[in-house]
């Protein structure tokens, strides 16, 4: 699914296999426990809604979200960190949760370290509420776990 920002910078689309190696620069710049390129692959190849925000032909930002039975997950949602803070990342979550609508999700939830306290404040101020803890769901820089608190807005 393509479609232009309304407002923002950038054009969304759908990720292409293409993609990875620019998802994997960004990826790997973000998060101290990155995803792997396997992990993207299989969920293009699931077909769960992976979308790029391209700018100038350089993705800056991307999405993974399942939908299912009502329910919309974002898997993983993530600005280039040189772009962070210029509105790339509440304008793609407010894309996704258009196109979680437009599959009849009335729900749309995630997961989000309680130390990323950008991206809480992000969901926050996007309409998510904390609905739950999942006890020692990713890993940390100690060999520890960290909780992930568990969002979720209604559609």
């Amino acid at each position: 699914m393509s479609a232009v920002f309304e407002r923002g910078p950038g054009r969304l689309r759908a990720m292409t296999l293409e993609d990875l190696d620019a998802v994997m620069a960004i990826e790997v710049r973000a998060y101290p426990f990155p995803w792997t390129r396997g992990i993207f692959r299989d969920c293009l190849h699931v077909g769960y809604c992976c979308q790029v925000v391209e700018c100038e032909d350089r993705i800056t930002a991307y999405c993974i979200m399942s939908v299912a039975a009502g329910e919309a997950h974002l898997l993983n949602l993530c600005v280039d960190p040189e772009l962070q803070g210029c509105g790339i990342g509440s304008e793609l979550l407010e894309r996704m949760a258009d196109i979680a609508r437009r599959h009849h999700a009335d729900t749309l939830l995630l997961e989000v370290r309680p130390s990323n306290t950008t991206a809480v404040s992000l969901y926050r101020k996007r309409g998510f509420n904390e609905v739950g803890l999942r006890r020692a769901y990713y890993p940390d820089e100690d060999g520890k776990r960290e909780d992930a608190l568990i969002m979720a807005r209604a559609l």
